[in-house]
């Protein structure tokens, strides 16, 4: 077997040797394991990028990986197409941000850090490439495990009360998943994804209310990490309260049930599934509604941390809905949103930290708020110690990453955030590309103004806050100090989106190839249902 087909379970084992590796030193050899951390998410970065061209190659490649040699459904398999080479290389651009950001002081602020980082990076990817629902909820499992062990780093109260409330919801998610997990198979037989949909058109009009409750059960659980609207509640004070560089990475960890989500409904009932159209109209009105209640959220919010955490669901929102519009153009511009979003998001986070240190608390706040609150509150994402250098232009160049993550997260003209929601909404008035004269969905009109009214209020929460901290600084504000190490990934990552703008049609060409696949997943399947002795790789 030639190495390339090895490269759909590297992006599991990288992660899952670096964590080992690293677990044999101790803490106090601190440098080392940073160093071991790096290397690995620099591989896996690597692998990555071979894994996308693989998929992107000979218009369209599906490779699948059976473990042990096991044919599907009987044995575990690994699919790797466009659609989750994606997802995997956003997951390593991301991952080595934050890992490099935290290397200025975050990684020493509690034990076996890198360890719980590999075993993310290890359950994320795992989860976007495996190709049956039993190993999903494995992966799922151990992508939760790592992240209680994250949104805990650091310490402090604020973190532990929200970490218990993120534990119990996300272990009620974890016992819904498993329920319909149990159901779906009760029915059907498999877990394999690919089978499933063979099976479903089969299954007796009788047993079809139960498969149909399996699937409900499943939905919620992954709506419930998805942050829909009204099940993400627990979202804002999770992610807030989180040291920035695990806050930032937990923005991909939120796109793992986006991703699931459009993965089985376009699988299984999709157009030519067993059950067309299935949970459609509630993945659109919890979307929509998901929209407005971020928007709001947004504009209520004083604190950078809660803008950022309520950009979040406002993303997944956006996400949601154009999935349950269930059209080919509007999901391709939704995947290039999903890129872009979760790029600048993810900048936000790391940025914040470096706007507000040296700030007092609760100086970002509105006059009449912090007067109605008192200066008591003490955040826990913001510690008094100082880091790095007091440069002259440090408070010109944060004031440009502000200005440039409040163009993408609004989603002005000209960056990527506005290429996203632009290709969306011409999608969703015109599905069939027919142009004038044909009828629009009600629906299709609702997604373009909350579209609209998330971007206005997102750019008003921006200017409110930008202002009390650019133009009218606090008393007690100090010339911020900044590491090279923290500023670089921030660059880095807006500096993508720069790049999604300037190749923004060779990108948007990917977006339509991994949709449109999506959208007619027959050649996923056949890959995933050819018998092992064959050809592992299938073309459309």
């Amino acid at each position: 077997m030639p190495i390339a087909a090895h490269l759909p379970i590297l992006p599991v084992l990288l992660p899952l040797a670096g964590a080992a590796i690293i677990m044999l030193f101790d803490e106090r050899r601190r440098a080392l394991k940073a160093g071991l951390s790096v290397a690995a998410t620099l591989l896996l970065l690597a692998v990555a990028v071979a894994l996308l061209l693989q998929a992107d190659a000979g218009g369209g490649t599906t490779s699948v990986y059976r473990l042990g040699d096991w044919p599907a459904p009987f044995g575990i398999v690994l699919v790797a197409d466009r659609l989750s080479a994606l997802m995997v290389l956003l997951t390593s651009l991301l991952g080595l941000a934050t890992l490099l950001f935290s290397l200025a002081r975050w990684h020493g602020a509690g034990a076996h850090f890198h360890t719980l980082f590999q075993v993310l990076l290890m359950g994320l990817n795992g989860a976007f490439l495996t190709g049956d629902l039993f190993n999903l909820f494995v992966f799922f499992e151990v992508m939760l495990a790592a992240s209680f062990g994250l949104l805990l780093h650091g310490s402090g109260p604020a973190r532990i009360r929200a970490g218990l409330h993120y534990i119990a919801i996300n272990l009620v998610a974890s016992m819904l998943f498993l329920l319909g997990v149990s159901l779906v198979y009760g029915v059907t037989g498999t877990l394999n994804m690919a089978d499933l949909a063979t099976r479903l058109p089969l299954i007796a009009p009788g047993d079809r209310t139960l498969l149909e409750a399996g699937a409900a059960l499943l939905g919620i659980a992954f709506l419930i990490k998805a942050g829909m609207w009204p099940l993400c509640f627990w979202l804002p004070q999770a992610y807030s309260v989180a040291s920035a560089p695990v806050a930032a990475v937990f923005v991909i960890t939120s796109k793992v049930a986006i991703y699931v989500i459009l993965r089985l409904f376009l699988l299984l009932f999709g157009p030519g599934g067993g059950a067309p159209g299935f949970g459609s109209a509630v993945l659109l009105a919890g979307g929509l509604a998901t929209i407005g209640f971020g928007a709001i959220g947004v504009l209520a919010s004083q604190g950078l941390g809660r803008i950022a955490s309520f950009s979040t669901i406002v993303s997944s929102g956006t996400l949601l809905a154009a999935i349950g519009l269930a059209t080919p153009g509007v999901t391709a511009g939704a995947l290039f949103y999903l890129v872009s979003s979760s790029l600048a998001i993810c900048a936000f986070f790391l940025l914040i930290e470096l706007v507000e240190r040296g700030r007092e608390p609760g100086a970002d706040m509105l006059a009449v708020t912090a007067e109605a609150f008192g200066e008591e509150e003490n955040e826990a994402t913001h510690e008094s110690e100082e880091v790095g250098i007091a440069i002259p232009a440090v408070t010109a160049l944060l004031g440009i990453g502000f200005v440039t993550c409040a163009i993408l997260i609004a989603g002005l003209p000209p960056l990527s955030g506005f290429v996203a929601k632009f290709a969306m909404m011409t999608a969703a008035l015109d599905p069939a590309g027919l142009g004038a004269g044909q009828r629009v969905r009600l629906a299709a009109w609702g997604l373009l103004g909350l579209l609209l009214a998330s971007g206005f209020a997102a750019l008003l929460a921006m200017v409110r806050t930008g202002i009390r901290i650019f133009w009218a600084p606090h008393e007690g504000a100090s010339v911020q100090r900044v590491r090279v190490i923290e500023f670089l990934p921030v660059t880095g990552l807006i500096s993508l989106c720069v790049l999604m703008t300037i190749a923004g049609e060779p990108v948007m060409a990917y977006m339509r190839a991994a949709a449109d696949a999506a959208h007619r997943p027959a050649a996923y399947i056949d890959a995933v249902m050819r018998p092992a002795a064959s050809v592992s790789e299938a073309r459309p």
